[in-house]
C-alpha cells in the first residue's frame, strides 16, 4: 500500500472518517495488532448514558477475548457541558498514560476541533467567561464589536473570527482577561500519523439510514426516555443534538415518527458532509492524511497498514 505520508517520526496513530464509516471497528483492529489503546476524539462519547445515539459500540473494544483499554468515553455525567479544554486535559493525560505504559496512542474521532487539539493549542479556550462584558455587549452589532475588537493588542485578537457576533464577543472576552493575565504556551507532545476511511456519498448515506433504524429498532427512544426519567431536560437533549434532539421532539409530540426518520436522516447526512468539509480543512492546513476507500479495507489491506507501521516503529 502506498502511504502520502510516509511511516517515520511518529507517537501516535490518528483514525478519522465521517459518521458511520466504520472508525472504531478499524481502530480496535490497530489496537489489538499493534499494542494500542484508544482515546475517543468525539464530543458526544464523552457522556454518560449517551449509548446508543453516540454510537460508543463497547462490543467493538474486543477482539478475540482481548479488551481494548479506552479514553475519553463517559467520563462527564450528561447534564454537565464538557468543554474543548477539558478534552484537551483528557487528551494529555490519556496520551502520558498509554505511553507510559508502553502502548501506542491511536486516536480515533470526527469531531474536528478535538482532532485539532493534536496540533493546535487552544489554552485561550480554557479562559474563563466574563459574564459581566457579555452583558455590556449583548446587543451591540457586528460592526461595534470588530471596532471595540480593534482597541486590544493585535496579536491577542488575531484568532477571532470576525463574521460571527458569538466569536467577536468571544474574541473581546479573551483580549480583555489577556490585558492583566499572561497564557504560557505548552509545546504539544504528539506526533500523529493520519488514516482516513473514505466512504462516496451515496455509500454513506445508505451507511447512515440503515443504522439510523437499526438504533430506533433496538432501543435508542428508549434511551433517551431514560435521560428524562433520570433529570436530563429537554432543553438538555435539544443542546446535545441530532439523535437527542429529534427524539426529544418526537417525544413532544413536535413531530410524528415519518418526520422523525426523515428529518433526523437528513441532520446526520448534513453533519457528515460538515465532518467532511473540516477533513479537507485541516489537510489545507498541513495535515496529511493517509485516505483508505471503505470497500478496499480488507483483510489485506488492514495486514498491510499493520505490517508497516511495525517496521517503522514509532518513536518513544
Amino acid at each position: 500500500m502506498l502511504f502520502t505520508q510516509h511511516l517515520n517520526n511518529f507517537n501516535c496513530i490518528v483514525v478519522l472518517g465521517v459518521t458511520a464509516s466504520g472508525k472504531t471497528n478499524f481502530a480496535c483492529k490497530l489496537a489489538h495488532e499493534l499494542n494500542g489503546s484508544i482515546i475517543s476524539a468525539d464530543s458526544r462519547q464523552v457522556y454518560k448514558q449517551l449509548t446508543i445515539g453516540t454510537g460508543k459500540d463497547l462490543n467493538e473494544y474486543n477482539i478475540n477475548g482481548n479488551k481494548i483499554n479506552y479514553y475519553g468515553i463517559d467520563v462527564c455525567d450528561a447534564d454537565k457541558q464538557f468543554y474543548l479544554h477539558n478534552f484537551c486535559d483528557l487528551l494529555l493525560l490519556s496520551f502520558n498514560k498509554i505511553t507510559n505504559d508502553n502502548k501506542l496512542p491511536i486516536i480515533c474521532g470526527g469531531t474536528g476541533l478535538y482532532l485539532d487539539a493534536l496540533v493546535k493549542n487552544f489554552e485561550l479556550t480554557q479562559i474563563p467567561e466574563n459574564y459581566i462584558i457579555r452583558s455590556e455587549l449583548k446587543n451591540k452589532s457586528k460592526d461595534d464589536l470588530i471596532k471595540l475588537l480593534a482597541n486590544y493588542n493585535f496579536e491577542n485578537t488575531l484568532h477571532v473570527d470576525k463574521n460571527s457576533i458569538k466569536r467577536l464577543i468571544r474574541g473581546i472576552e479573551v483580549a480583555e482577561y489577556l490585558k492583566s493575565n499572561t497564557i504560557t504556551k505548552s509545546i504539544l507532545p504528539y506526533k500523529p500519523i493520519y488514516f482516513g476511511i473514505k466512504v462516496n456519498a451515496n455509500e454513506s448515506e445508505n451507511l447512515i439510514k440503515t443504522r439510523l433504524i437499526s438504533r430506533l429498532n433496538n432501543g435508542l427512544i428508549e434511551e433517551v426516555e431514560t435521560l428524562l426519567k433520570n433529570n436530563i431536560s429537554f432543553d438538555r437533549l435539544l443542546q446535545l443534538g441530532l439523535e437527542y434532539k429529534f427524539i426529544a421532539m418526537y417525544l413532544q409530540s413536535k413531530i410524528d415518527y415519518q418526520s422523525l426518520i426523515i428529518q433526523l436522516q437528513t441532520a446526520i447526512i448534513k453533519y457528515s458532509k460538515r465532518q467532511l468539509t473540516w477533513f479537507k480543512k485541516m489537510e489545507k492546513e498541513g495535515v496529511i492524511i493517509n485516505w483508505i476507500e471503505k470497500e478496499n479495507l480488507t483483510s489485506v489491506t488492514l495486514n498491510n497498514i499493520i505490517n508497516s507501521i511495525k517496521k517503522a516503529k514509532p518513536i518513544n
